[in-house]
């Protein structure tokens, strides 16, 4: 099944561009000029990436990329003519996989664009489960299909918040350090602040609360087999 790439771009000889070489590859192209037309188009079913402008009209692609991140862990890949180091850090932290600075090469965003696939496609082959069940007190994840469930409900997760639970729960009482946590979620190339494990924490708490992952403090988290939640 071939790749579906969305592209945010206010730019119409970029659009263009970008869209030929993405489509020559073999992926599906959806092109629009602003972030909020964009969201509305991809409510019901979001692409399998996102390639995003920051400088748009109306609503930024910072703002776009946050919004999208709240909801799911597709890959953002965030191209600007904005080039200092801050900037570039905002996206990242944002939740944004990568950031290419304009004028960029098509090719090498191609490169990327490969690049991210191919890490989304190994993590789910290591996440792939040799048991049917995993338990803790009354947190289950099904690996065969990738399902979470939390006092006798079912939790809607992302796939990296699955991520996040299915090593902690592999290696019940273990503490991660969050540099090994994000190694192991986004890749070991992955370039950002290790906030975005403590996001993934802090949204699976408000999803289940009494989770009992447990904070570390300055180091990371485990999964607690002999308390009652997280602190």
């Amino acid at each position: 099944m071939a790749y579906h790439i969305f592209i945010v771009e206010d730019d119409p000889n970029i659009r263009d561009i970008v869209s030929a070489y993405l489509k020559k590859e073999g992926y599906i192209v959806s092109l629009v000029d602003n972030a909020e037309e964009a969201w509305q188009q991809t409510r019901l079913n979001q692409p399998d990436m996102w390639i995003l402008d920051i400088m748009l009209p109306g609503m930024d692609g910072y703002e776009l990329c946050k919004k999208i991140r709240d909801e799911s862990d597709v890959p953002i890949i965030i191209i600007s003519a904005k080039d200092e180091e801050v900037d570039k850090i905002l996206g990242l932290e944002l939740g944004s996989d990568d950031y290419l600075t304009k004028p960029f090469s098509p090719r090498e965003l191609l490169a990327r664009v490969k690049r991210l696939f191919k890490r989304v496609e190994a993590i789910e082959v290591k996440s792939t489960p040799r048991d049917n069940i995993y338990q803790v007190d009354t947190l289950i994840l099904k690996p065969d299909d990738r399902r979470v469930f939390f006092d006798d409900d079912e939790i809607e997760v992302t796939s990296k918040e699955y991520d996040l639970l299915f090593h902690l729960i592999q290696s019940q009482n273990r503490a991660f350090s969050r540099e090994e946590l994000l190694t192991l979620i986004w890749g070991d190339d992955y370039f950002g602040s290790d906030r975005a494990v403590d996001d993934l924490v802090k949204r699976l708490r408000k999803k289940m609360e009494g989770v009992p992952i447990e904070t570390v403090w300055g180091y990371g988290y485990r999964l607690r087999t002999e308390a009652e939640g997280g602190t």
